[in-house]
């Protein structure tokens, strides 16, 4: 591996740094205005968009709004179709999970002072979450636990996860860690057009109060 060295004792280190930074600032800012017209489009066209992106960087043939939505009995079927020692492997990360998780809930409570004054702490759950999962070639079945299930504990009303699934493809272990999960509805859709989608909703997506993913 190649990696270049800057030295300050280097004459012309002062040079070779504002090179660096100003290319990495312009990157940056490419970057920033292709997401920024991403989640403006998306904003502004709803599914319209959402379709157009799948198929431009998903390479995804799909014309409905509707197809991009994966039925309850896909994830089921991943699910009982996996080898039973990897079924085995994420109903006992599943429980590892949820009883982590369980012993951090907190209750509400208050009291009452002598004045009249009531204080206290109130603990209310989120009515939708959004779980963006990565796709792919990449298949993190941890993320999807490591989501779904503290949302699920805290009392999420509902948890709506995105996938992104480039070619029709999806792997079944991340399917299979949603249904033990209990993920409420999946979307095969990604990038930023996803989270647009989560942020805003569509007539098909809807919108959600947090957006959570892997760590990175």
């Amino acid at each position: 591996m190649n990696i270049k060295r800057l030295s300050t004792r280097q004459p012309d280190f002062n040079m070779q740094l504002d090179s660096l930074l100003a290319f990495e600032a312009t990157q940056d800012h490419q970057l920033d205005e292709t997401v920024a017209a991403i989640l403006a489009d998306v904003r502004t066209r709803g599914d319209v968009a959402l379709l157009e992106y799948t198929r431009r960087f998903d390479r995804m043939e799909v014309h409905d709004s509707a197809a991009l939505e994966l039925p309850p009995a896909v994830l089921r079927a991943a699910f009982e179709g996996l080898p039973a020692a990897q079924r085995t492997a994420l109903e006992q990360a599943a429980q590892r999970v949820t009883a982590y998780h369980q012993k951090q809930l907190q209750a509400s409570w208050s009291y009452t002072e002598a004045d009249g004054t009531l204080l206290g702490q109130q603990i209310t759950p989120l009515d939708r979450v959004g779980l963006y999962v990565p796709g792919g070639k990449a298949a993190y079945p941890s993320s999807v636990l490591m989501n779904a299930l503290p949302a699920k504990v805290a009392g999420v009303g509902e948890v709506i996860m995105v996938v992104p699934a480039p070619g029709g493809e999806i792997n079944d272990l991340v399917l299979a860690a949603a249904y033990i999960s209990g993920v409420d509805r999946i979307f095969t859709i990604g990038g930023a057009q996803a989270i647009a989608a989560l942020a805003n909703g569509t007539a098909t997506v809807p919108a959600v109060d947090k957006i959570v993913g892997p760590g990175n």
